[in-house]
């Protein structure tokens, strides 16, 4: 386990989702990259079930209860603005024992899906996010494995993203900045993961929100 950057790219103009993962892969490949296999990650909201909440008008909390195909016997639980536990699968059958404490989010499964790549001490997971049936943007997570500092070796990493992200290279993520010299751990990974997926929940709202001011706009 090495460091790790996980980022959003956006489609490209006039393309599809799929269209841009291939644009992509097609990139790594001409890189010489090799594959070496798929991946998947996954993310399921929870909030607190009103019976908790007591009668203040509390705000409820949220928590994510997320797996990685790279850590099969792991789940990892991330608290809304908290700690990252890391269990065994068994936490998923402790959940639903937990029903009257934490509820399941309506429609809030997303997860991303794609290839592996190797290239030298990088390792590049290229991913299509799906809320649903529906393919709602496109992940992209690089690793390099000889490191477990990231100040040691955000520079390097971010030279590598530049070779095939071009202008859409991000910024250090923000993991790193209260984790700068600390080793880097799997738990650093799935909040890059977390933050993703809430972001392109977001960016889904917004569409939904924009797409009815302007449907209400024409019938007027």
């Amino acid at each position: 386990m090495g460091v790790t950057c996980v980022s959003q790219m956006p489609v490209a103009e006039g393309k599809s989702v799929q269209q841009t993962v291939e644009l992509l892969t097609r990139k790594l490949e001409m890189l010489g990259a090799e594959k070496q296999g798929t991946f998947c990650v996954d993310c399921e909201t929870y909030h607190t079930a009103a019976s908790t909440l007591g009668s203040q008008g509390q705000a409820g909390k949220l928590m994510y209860v997320m797996h990685n195909s790279e850590y099969p016997l792991s789940c990892f639980a991330l608290f809304e603005n908290g700690p990252c536990l890391v269990a065994d699968t068994n936490f998923d059958v402790l959940m639903v024992k937990l029903k009257g404490f934490f509820q399941s989010a309506k429609a809030s499964k997303i997860e991303t899906r794609g290839t592996r790549y190797q290239y030298c001490d990088f390792l590049v997971k290229v991913g299509t996010v799906t809320m649903g049936p529906s393919a709602r943007g496109i992940s992209v997570e690089v690793e390099y494995g000889p490191c477990v500092v990231a100040s040691d070796c955000w520079s390097l990493l971010l030279e590598f993203l530049q070779s095939f992200l071009g202008s859409h290279t991000p910024g250090a993520p923000a993991v790193f900045g209260s984790r700068h010299d600390a080793v880097y751990s799997p738990a650093d990974t799935m909040v890059q993961y977390m933050e993703l997926f809430n972001k392109i929940r977001k960016q889904q709202q917004d569409g939904v929100i924009d797409e009815a001011r302007n449907s209400s706009s024409r019938l007027k």
